[in-house]
């Protein structure tokens, strides 16, 4: 802050010089409010050695042909008979490079993937949680809805993520609501796990009376999953806004373009739902690894069946054309249809085929594709982030 003494030392020169100064920091300000918040999904399986989840996704990408698209901090070891990977326990070190490099692109959140405390799935938001500069990026919490629990049994994890919802950093939009996206609602499930759409809405009622009393106002809830089910039920459920994980094809295979075109038809087919929609960018999708060697949570892939079916990789431009398209759709949505965020699958799911995080050995090109668009900064060459 300046004092009396020296801003008079100054002279008029410099006083219009730090006039014009902070009337161009508040111009950028603005310009980045008339955007919505853009935040990028984390599924954190890779941070816990000897876990599940960390190994499935070893065995996964250690092909040769896969080491192109594995995070930064990966190990990679190269014989002449087979190719491997190890993914090393999480650090401080490794996190904070991971929210450098999502300020760098400019990233307003995470959207973590919500698992219980005590998961190796949760090890990445506990060191997160712990960081000095975890204020440099807001978070917010994106849950399995079955993981919820039952209308006989519902799950402590609500209560934690209650509790996430105090922290410093942990996203508000809407005039100080906290952002809380309850995914993958299928109807089978609904009546299954609380015999009915009217019991759903009771528990949810329940969890904003909990977020409420816990002192964090009003969660902005977002509901993703069956599409004709949001479109029909959404309001009911007193849902905020509509989204989804990710577009998923089935069996197709195409372009990045092709990709786009469809997540971009989503975003239309949510709208009927009359709420917000919180359009999902697409970084791509292509599943062969985990087809090739497939992961204990998906029993159903039988080894190499349907390694056809996948998207060519985006490049930067296309990247930065879609992310920008998104933004362009939302703005041209009635006022009262506005979302507050835009979501990006994905940070890091690597093994699936979207990710922005950079990949071996620091190739950074998808964080410089954002940042084209989310900070309006041209680079000309790739920035040592790694």
């Amino acid at each position: 802050m300046l004092t009396r003494r020296l801003f008079l030392a100054l002279g008029s020169a410099g006083a219009l010089s730090y006039t014009v100064t902070r009337a161009l920091a508040a111009k950028q300000v603005a310009a980045r409010t008339d955007r919505p918040l853009v935040g990028a999904l984390r599924w954190d399986a890779w941070y816990a050695p000897g876990s599940t989840p960390t190994k499935a996704v070893e065995t996964s990408l250690s092909p040769q042909q896969y080491h192109w698209r594995v995070p930064f901090f990966a190990k990679e070891t190269t014989g002449k008979s087979r190719s491997e990977v190890a993914f090393p326990e999480i650090t401080q070190q490794t996190i904070d490079k991971e929210i450098k490099q999502a300020v760098f692109a400019g990233i307003d959140y995470w959207a973590f993937v919500a698992y219980g405390s005590a998961d190796p799935m949760s090890r990445a938001l506990k060191v997160f949680r712990e960081s000095p500069i975890k204020n440099e990026i807001s978070y917010c919490i994106f849950t399995e809805f079955p993981r919820w629990g039952s209308h006989d049994k519902v799950s402590p994890l609500i209560d934690e993520h209650v509790k996430l919802m105090g922290d410093s950093n942990y996203l508000k939009v809407a005039g100080g609501r906290p952002l809380y996206f309850l995914g993958f609602i299928h109807v089978a499930d609904v009546e299954k796990r609380w015999g009915g759409i009217e019991n759903l809405r009771a528990q949810i009622e329940q969890f904003r009376a909990r977020v409420k009393a816990a002192g964090h106002g009003d969660p902005y809830l977002v509901l993703t999953g069956d599409k004709k089910l949001l479109n029909e039920q959404g309001a009911f459920l007193t849902a905020d806004a509509v989204s989804s994980y990710a577009g998923v094809y089935g069996s197709v295979r195409g372009s990045y373009a092709d990709l786009t075109r469809g997540a971009e038809r989503d975003w239309n087919e949510l709208a009927k739902s009359r709420l917000p929609v919180i359009p999902t960018v697409m970084t791509g999708w292509d599943r062969r690894p985990r087809i090739e060697r497939p992961v204990p949570w998906e029993a159903k892939q039988r080894p190499g069946v349907g390694m056809e079916n996948f998207f060519i990789a985006p490049t930067g431009l296309e990247l930065s054309d879609h992310l920008r398209r998104s933004i362009e759709w939302r703005a041209a949505q009635p006022g009262e249809m506005k979302s507050p965020a835009i979501l990006i699958y994905a940070w890091n799911e690597n093994d699936e085929g979207g990710w922005l995080v950079p990949t071996l050995p620091c190739k950074t090109e998808r964080l410089e594709a954002l940042r084209k668009v989310l900070k309006d900064a041209q680079s000309t060459q790739r920035p040592n982030l790694c």
